[in-house]
């Protein structure tokens, strides 16, 4: 990963002290037979792709698997494939419970956790509540805050992974002001990602489209046809995004992904006459529970109004949006005098009715395209609706677009254009299955540039890791614990430390927790990497990083992607950085509540806690020094964190510091092993080579 790893990044004060001895130990590298990348050599012990579907399988290899597949592996986790292989381990995971925000199992009343909260808890919902809905997911493992759930595993870390993926293609944000107040609704919509996360891509877009949460983001909700006595025209937001971000792309594409060129330059796929063509189709939808004329000339709908009397989270939220077709008697009274054809106005312009109507709107053309894309008149909203999805779904870019996205959301940010054209295939081949995206996601994670890629191509391939995906995987691999929160509730009637009784946070493992920050993702400039990122937080529709973004410097020249550096600015790797110290450092599993270290003052949600002391034995047999060598400690951080592939360079600059450490390092009564093991964690969290993932 030369490229990658040349890039500067600045890193907080103890590791820029460690580090800084490389550009002098460099120099020597060679002379001593070090190197900062990994031996190939008899890596696959003579199995090559062979070992791709069996149980043949390395631990490191098992971890690096994982890596592209979870939340983050444990050990746990890597046994597991070890003994069931690949492909039975994705087939495990395909049939595995799926876990929703806000959506109950069939005949499990509140499983879901946004809902226990509500309803057992009574407790209002906040942005915080749906952060710990989506940590349960990520993290996985018991749900013990269920009183009657508590044999309830959550084990569907790749459904998760990919739903997690799709949500920055398909992106809401609780940036948008309306939706910052309604967490169930966009929890709602992750559900839908969920739920289809190995289902078919069509149908997808139609449940996307129809969302609330997504009607309200990008403006489709509410919008209706144009009157231009009113000087009202339907908004153009959802017809660019549904094109340009969730499907089709800006240019016309080969099946590898590359540009399809005339004269030299890319042919786009689309102009702004079929944008606005598309934008008139995108009208007529509102809330579910609109009185039968569109209440009050359509505008008066919202998540607090409606026919229905909603709760403050807005129930409304939680259903599709639906058609409004209907006379409406505002719209009627304005026909009335107008020069006739003037009749039976609805909310959707389907090109009979009135003058400003679009007769016959040209969607996307391609060779292909039902009717050439060409929207006839006299339509309703739900069959125009279906003919413009279906539009965009057959158009030849979908496959080649959305394979090449999902490859660098899980595996790297440069595959090759064989690679996507064969991920593209199998999405094409799979256009009526409604297991299109398991197929799908299957042939992203067995490819062989998935599983070899690192030997095939060292110096493009690879990813930055996303500042949350370090988070959750340094959680799942420390076995973190939310604890020592006081007994009482986010939000409500105030109590006691100004929070409401009764409800009691202590030990419950996935409430909110840290120095006001949901597990890290809080608006914390110090402790925090959800100055960056949290789940659908970003802040604009095209995420928190765009996938055509090129570092400045070397991987510009060299023509490589790298998404994910646009939002490694200073401040958020010092952020990130002192996250992990601050969690490597301390916060044990084994300490009392009042032994977590005050310098935040009190938190009355309490924090995270992680298990040093499942790795003691690794840490050290003795008193530690050159006797009692740290060998087995990263050699075991090397597996977990960094898939076995720390150079020889790394290991021998962590290995000299950390058998400095013995027995005179002890705090009191405390293990001298720890030191090992939180020197450990911070070094190989914050280094560059672990930030890649390879």
């Amino acid at each position: 990963m030369r490229n990658f790893l040349r890039v500067s990044m600045r890193r907080s004060l103890s590791l820029t002290v460690l580090w800084s001895a490389g550009a002098v130990f460099a120099a020597s590298a060679s002379a001593q037979s070090l190197s900062h990348f990994p031996d190939p050599v008899f890596h696959d012990g003579f199995n090559g792709l062979n070992a791709v579907g069996t149980a043949n399988i390395s631990a490191t290899d098992a971890a690096r698997f994982l890596a592209q597949t979870t939340f983050g592996p444990t050990d746990a986790d890597i046994s597991t494939l070890r003994t069931l292989g690949y492909q039975a381990w994705l087939n495990q995971q395909f049939a595995a419970t799926p876990t929703y925000e806000t959506t109950d199992l069939p005949g499990k009343t509140n499983s879901a956790y946004l809902n226990w909260v509500a309803n057992v808890l009574k407790e209002q919902l906040g942005q915080n509540n749906r952060q710990e809905a989506w940590f349960l997911g990520a993290l996985g493992g018991p749900d013990p805050q269920h009183p009657t759930q508590n044999s309830y595993n959550h084990t569907d870390q790749l459904r998760q992974r990919v739903a997690f993926a799709l949500s920055e293609i398909l992106v809401i944000s609780d940036q948008n002001a309306t939706l910052s107040g309604y967490p169930q609704g966009m929890a709602w919509m992750y559900d839908l990602l969920v739920k289809d996360a190995f289902g078919n891509y069509r149908t997808l877009l139609d449940d996307v489209t129809l969302s609330p949460a997504m009607g309200v983001y990008l403006n489709m909700m509410g919008n209706q046809r144009v009157n231009s006595a009113m000087n009202i025209h339907p908004d153009e937001n959802y017809a660019r995004e549904i094109n340009q971000l969730f499907s089709i792309g800006l240019v016309m594409l080969n099946l590898d992904g590359t540009p399809q060129l005339s004269g030299g330059n890319p042919i786009p796929t689309y102009t702004q006459s079929t944008i606005t063509n598309f934008a008139h189709v995108f009208t007529g939808w509102n809330w579910s529970d609109c009185d039968a004329n569109g209440n009050d000339n359509f505008q008066g709908c919202g998540p607090d109004q409606g026919g229905t009397g909603n709760p403050p989270y807005g129930v409304n939220f939680l259903t599709p949006m639906v058609a409004y077709d209907q006379t409406n008697a505002v719209m009627i009274a304005q026909c009335n005098g107008q020069p006739q054809p003037c009749t039976v106005p609805s909310y959707h312009d389907n090109g009979t009715n009135l003058p400003d109507d679009i007769q016959n709107k040209q969607l996307l053309s391609y060779p292909s395209a039902a009717s050439g894309g060409l929207l006839g008149p006299g339509g309703t909203a739900a069959s125009d609706l279906k003919f413009a999805l279906d539009n965009i779904y057959n158009h030849p870019n979908v496959g080649p677009f959305i394979a090449k996205q999902l490859i660098m959301r899980l595996v790297t940010s440069n595959p090759s254009p064989a690679y996507v054209a064969r991920v593209a295939t199998v999405f094409n081949a799979n256009r009526s299955s409604a297991t299109q995206l398991q197929a799908v996601v299957q042939a992203i994670l067995l490819d062989p540039e998935a599983r070899y890629g690192q030997w095939q191509n060292s110096s493009t391939f690879g990813k930055l890791r996303e500042p949350l995906l370090t988070v959750t995987h340094f959680w799942r691999a420390m076995h973190a614990v939310h604890s020592c929160g006081a007994n009482i509730a986010a939000a409500g009637t105030p109590g006691s430390n100004n929070y409401s009784p009764p409800t009691s946070y202590a030990n419950q493992p996935y409430r909110y927790a840290g120095y006001s920050t949901a597990w890290s993702t809080g608006q914390t400039t110090t402790y925090s990497v959800g100055v960056t990122q949290a789940a659908q937080d970003a802040l604009t529709v095209f995420n928190f990083f765009k996938p055509s973004f090129m570092p400045p410097g070397e991987m510009t020249t060299d023509r490589l992607l790298g998404p994910e550096f646009q939002i490694q600015t200073d401040s958020v790797i010092a952020s990130s950085d002192n996250t992990y110290a601050s969690y490597a450092y301390n916060f044990d599993t084994s300490d009392t509540c009042d032994e977590i270290p005050t310098d935040r003052g009190f938190d009355p949600f309490g924090d995270v806690k992680i298990n040093h002391a499942q790795d003691l034995a690794l840490a050290g047999s003795g008193k530690g020094g050159l006797s009692d060598p740290s060998d087995r400690l990263i050699a075991a951080y090397n597996a977990r964190f960094m898939s076995g592939q720390m150079s020889p360079y790394m290991y021998a600059q962590l290995k000299s510091y950390l058998d400095t450490i013995d027995s005179s390092w002890a705090n009191g009564s405390q293990d001298w092993r720890l030191q090992r093991i939180y020197r450990a964690l911070y070094l190989i969290l914050s280094a560059p080579e672990y930030q890649i993932q390879k």
